[in-house]
């Protein structure tokens, strides 16, 4: 998932404290064990060195990512593929920018949304997510893999719940200043970059910007629909440090 912000959340409803979110710890871990494991980490020395390596990983990503090409043939194996995908990154960049997000938007919104609940939320919204995308490039014969779709369903869902939410961004052409905007702000904000970017991107997989706009669409919707208008929670936000002004 491509971003220009650190983000973080801070006081949600008047009330400090850590969110109960076993079910988006477990898939942080899990995504960072089978990232080590696997061939892209390039730790494992049975995988071997140089072209060697490059072949593991391509085979890797193959057997375990969406083949956009081959999703729609039939294949049981294939399409089973856009589950298998959100648990399988392409490089150490790719799977903390993603961790990181999920992180600070998963606890939130799985503690909002309960256990099992955001278990299948997070799961089918990233199945329709990369769905999505290979349904409109349905001739690649590229792999696609990553957790930004489903990521990106989290972040829709946390926009409409707490809209009020404050997050703290870190942008490049302010010279990395952090700072503070209620997620109504940052979060669409977010969604017209990979808008932008996804109108510019060349055919095939690449970043996937369009995956980002599907997930977070349906993470969206489904919130709203799910939750109706009177359950979204505004955020207060947290005291100023000493010296410093509310923002």
């Amino acid at each position: 998932m491509i971003s220009k912000w650190s983000v973080t959340v801070g006081r949600t409803a008047g009330r400090v404290r850590t969110p109960s979110a076993p079910v988006t710890y477990g898939v942080i871990a899990a995504c960072c064990l089978l990232f080590v494991i696997g061939p892209a980490s390039g730790l494992d020395p049975a995988y071997g060195p140089g072209d060697g390596l490059l072949a593991a990983q391509r085979a890797y990503f193959r057997r375990w990512g969406v083949v956009p090409a081959e999703l729609f043939e039939g294949s049981p194996r294939a399409a089973l593929t856009p589950a298998t995908a959100l648990f399988v990154h392409g490089s150490w960049v790719h799977l903390l920018g993603n961790m990181l997000f999920l992180y600070v938007f998963g606890a939130l919104t799985e503690e909002r949304m309960g256990r099992v609940q955001f278990t299948l939320f997070y799961l089918g919204c990233g199945y329709l997510a990369l769905l999505g995308y290979a349904a409109a490039n349905a001739d690649s014969t590229q792999s696609l893999v990553g957790a930004s779709g489903a990521i990106s369903a989290v972040l829709g869902a946390c926009l409409y719940l707490f809209p009020g939410a404050r997050v703290t961004s870190l942008l490049p052409f302010l010279f990395f200043l952090p700072l503070r905007f209620p997620a109504w702000v940052v979060l669409p904000f977010w969604a017209a970059l990979q808008w932008l970017a996804a109108g510019r991107a060349a055919q095939g997989p690449g970043v996937a910007y369009l995956a980002h706009l599907v997930g977070f669409s349906v993470g969206f919707g489904y919130a709203w629909v799910r939750f109706g208008r009177t359950t979204r929670v505004k955020a207060a936000p947290a005291p100023a440090p000493e010296g410093e002004n509310q923002p």
